[in-house]
């Protein structure tokens, strides 16, 4: 199983040099033999009221995904983590 994601999302919203800042809501990609193939989480808005402080809301912590990785390779999340989360079924 590999894992890829960026470390940050981007704000919708242009800065002073006519960039984006660091945001929220990243890609997260999973592959391997036995993930099952699916799209999880939805397409986040653009729109200002779809906007959580600027940043677009995502539907799918990035935690419970990580915890289901440390799985797969026997280690224990709690104390990585902090908490418990709910495994997403990926594979």
């Amino acid at each position: 199983m590999l894992m890829t994601f960026s470390e940050f999302g981007r704000r919708v919203s242009e800065n002073a040099s006519t960039g984006t800042d660091h945001g929220a809501a990243a890609p997260m990609f999973i592959i391997g033999n036995k993930v099952k193939v699916r799209v999880l989480g939805q397409h986040p808005g653009l729109a200002p009221g779809d906007l959580f402080q600027g940043d677009l809301k995502y539907s799918v912590d990035s935690a419970p995904v990580c915890r289901r990785a440390r799985n797969w390779l026997q280690t224990n999340s709690q104390p990585i983590l902090g908490k418990k989360f709910t495994p997403l079924g990926i594979v």
